[in-house]
């Protein structure tokens, strides 16, 4: 069999325009992240100074929010759970003012946490605190909002809360919604978009019924591949990388816009490619994520 030839990412400036008002949402999770950034990583028994900090609602479903947010001009609808607590509060706020129209399932439990530890090779480690907290479909939230959508993505959710984000003209999740709940919401996903180097998000090919239609799977500086479509190339780095955190979120965010707008799998893939890059130039998700609006 011939490997199909790397697809080509295109520059910005050849892509075609987002439609004004692109109405996306985002059902997912957020974790209030403390992003520290380190000459090396911590070693047992030292005690070592940070260079960097910064706090921030993070966690994918944060992220691809604010991403596509920026790139649309509109406020992103963004359906999730937070504890109610001070960290809870802060987080809603604070996603608010980053352009989110936020719909919130608040839980009597706490708010999930994390630790982002980032090295001078920009690469990134993180330890989670908590229980990630997920919006359900019985939570009491507009959902039948998602049916008006263009194109919605789920980071977190309940197998029900699958089906109703399914009512969107397009779909897209990344292997982080974990498999039991791709297995039992029995959806037809327009994409799948996760790292091909974690861990975490590897699933066997057969693994999810009805399967598919794009498989994504990043791989850093490296690229990627895709199924149909075969390897897309990386954009090379212009500067040093400061921090990877949400790179690959911002990535999804930008194939989904693109997609969901009905552009080429090259375009789409392109402006993956391009948002993932301006994430990497600044300490936490969102100092330099790409803008369009």
């Amino acid at each position: 069999m011939i490997e199909p030839l790397p697809l080509t990412v295109l520059p910005l400036a050849e892509l075609p325009s987002l439609p004004d008002g692109l109405p996306l949402a985002v059902v997912g999770h957020v974790e209030m992240v403390s992003f520290l950034g380190v000459t090396r990583w911590p070693r047992p028994g030292l005690i070592q100074h940070a260079n960097a900090f910064a706090e921030e609602p993070a966690g994918g479903g944060a992220v691809v929010a604010v991403q596509l947010a920026r790139l649309t001009g509109a406020r992103v609808p963004f359906f999730t759970a937070l504890g109610r607590d001070r960290i809870g509060q802060q987080a809603a706020e604070r996603l608010e003012a980053l352009g989110l129209e936020l719909h919130v399932a608040w839980r009597d439990a706490p708010t999930r946490r994390g630790v982002s530890f980032t090295d001078a090779s920009g690469e990134r480690g993180i330890c989670v605190i908590g229980e990630r907290l997920a919006p359900q479909a019985s939570d009491p939230l507009p959902w039948e909002r998602l049916a008006a959508m263009r194109g919605v993505f789920v980071t977190a959710a309940d197998p029900e809360a699958l089906r109703l984000a399914r009512r969107a003209a397009w779909l897209a999740a990344t292997p982080r919604l974990r498999l039991p709940v791709l297995q039992q919401a029995g959806v037809a996903l327009d994409a799948l978009i996760g790292s091909a180097l974690d861990p975490g998000e590897q699933l066997p090919d057969d693994a999810i019924d009805p399967a598919p239609a794009i498989w994504i799977g990043t791989e850093g500086a490296a690229g990627g591949h895709c199924r149909p479509g075969g390897r897309f190339q990386a954009l090379p780095q212009l500067r040093p990388v400061v921090d990877s955190y949400g790179a690959g979120d911002s990535f999804a965010a930008g194939v989904s816009a693109g997609l969901a707008a009905g552009w080429s799998l090259a375009a789409a893939l392109s402006l993956g490619c391009h948002c993932g890059r301006a994430c990497l130039d600044e300490l936490g998700p969102y100092a330099s994520q790409l803008q369009l609006r």
